[in-house]
């Protein structure tokens, strides 16, 4: 974690002090099932949450056990008892490691999710209040960054919104897959440790059992969780790189805030950088690059290996901070992009009607040219536009093979500009529903 790049609240569920309260949690959990089944003295099991629950878990001693015991659970255990006293025999009954590693993960994983989920929610909020400012403005569409044909920002910022909408769907889902809880002691056949146990656990956690844990939760739950992220962060990008194009000084139909004091360059002063979204493309490649090692994690030796613990060590924080400051960062720079009508106007009309070239087109499709001979027709006369700076509406009107065809009024009415926003109402239904 980069604390550049982070944001307290991500931060603070991996802490060391957040991990060792919920290996506590979870043992302390166990430890009144195991109590209910009279595997263990009841008494031994409030003095467990008396002692252990007010209890400050001291991180230095815990690695200060650690270093002779090479083993992290056994070494929080150890510590713990320095709390709890003698009834700290009855905690980790029929409990393997993993028991403790993989809830607690499933844990963390669950509360990063919904911070990213209310991310997102605080995200689509701002498109949507830009999409409807912008729903009527008027602009270029462009395919292979080349002009295509009008549409509006608020278009744009639709289709961005229905993007965010899917990624929180799919979160939603990664979420559910993760939050499994596994309590079934060594090899995962429950044979020291009674299912009940798990069953205990999981609901006190707000997780589910795993079905199967075979010592270890199934690493494909968590290939799915990290792929999800990785997709979330690549429409990040997407995002992100169409507002560095419309940045461009020769484009600048919209650009990020420019703060009074900013400065865009150390060497030239009358820089403004579109540094917020391009920093945006750089932590989207790196979650994205989370999401391989994940999926190598799905294939342990036998029942569990433990090699996938020093990845998601790694991953898991990192991941999820990451992208909780990316999408905090992105819904930042969509609140106060600065928008510019005019530009997008003048950048539409710079190629003098070209955009209109498909109706023309199909308007001579329809009054009974052949298709061949329309796009001979169409396209003779664009290219004196690309290559001469012609207006395209004047040399149709002098092509004589042109207007053999369609009047000059029919051909004048196919350069009407509200021909290609005439289903924007349609788009927003669709996207936002009738609000």
């Amino acid at each position: 974690m980069i604390p550049r790049y982070s944001r307290p609240e991500m931060v603070a569920i991996w802490s060391p002090e957040t991990r060792f309260r919920i290996w506590f949690e979870i043992e302390a959990h166990a430890c009144d099932a195991l109590a209910e089944l009279g595997v263990i003295p009841k008494e031994a099991a409030k003095t467990i949450w008396e002692k252990g629950g007010s209890a400050t878990f001291d991180v230095e001693r815990i690695d200060e056990i650690e270093r002779v015991t090479k083993h992290d659970v056994i070494a929080f255990l150890t510590h713990l008892a320095e709390f709890v006293g003698p009834d700290s025999r009855f905690i980790h009954q029929g409990m393997t490691s993993s028991d403790v590693l993989d809830t607690c993960l499933a844990v963390q994983l669950t509360r990063a999710s919904d911070l990213l989920l209310a991310d997102i929610d605080t995200l689509l909020e701002a498109l949507k209040r830009r999409a409807f400012e912008h729903k009527d403005t008027v602009t270029i569409g462009r395919s292979h960054g080349i002009h295509a044909e009008p549409t509006t920002f608020g278009v744009k910022l639709a289709e961005a919104y229905a993007e965010f909408s899917r990624c929180r769907e799919r979160l939603v889902h990664a979420r559910e897959d993760i939050a499994t809880c596994a309590i079934s002691g060594a090899v995962g056949t429950f044979a020291n440790i009674d299912p009940y146990v798990e069953e205990h656990v999981a609901k006190k956690l707000g997780l589910k059992p795993e079905p199967v844990s075979t010592q270890v939760i199934p690493r494909d739950r968590h290939a799915m969780f990290f792929a999800t992220l990785g997709v979330i962060a690549s429409s990040i990008e997407r995002v992100a790189i169409e507002i560095r194009h419309l940045q461009r000084t020769e484009v600048l139909e919209a650009e990020e805030y420019f703060s009074p004091g900013q400065k865009g360059s150390s060497a030239m002063p009358h820089k403004r950088n579109p540094v917020l979204t391009e920093n945006l493309t750089g932590l989207a490649r790196m979650v994205r690059s989370y999401a391989f090692p994940a999926m190598e994690n799905v294939a342990l030796w036998h029942e569990r290996d433990i090699s996938h613990s020093s990845v998601e060590r790694m991953i898991g924080p990192d991941a999820t901070v990451t992208l909780d400051f990316a999408l905090a960062r992105l819904t930042s720079v969509i609140d106060k992009l600065l928008v510019y009508p005019e530009n997008m106007e003048r950048n539409l009309n710079r190629f003098r009607g070209l955009v209109h070239s498909q109706r023309v087109l199909l308007a001579l499709t329809q009054a009974g040219v052949s298709r061949e001979d329309s796009y001979r027709l169409v396209q003779r006369n664009a290219m004196k536009v690309w290559e001469q700076g012609k207006d395209f509406l004047e040399e149709l009107l002098a092509d004589a093979e042109v207007t053999a065809a369609l009047s000059e009024a029919e051909i004048r009415e196919k350069f009407d500009l509200g021909y290609h926003t005439k289903h924007v109402d349609t788009i927003f239904r669709r996207v936002f529903g009738k609000s």
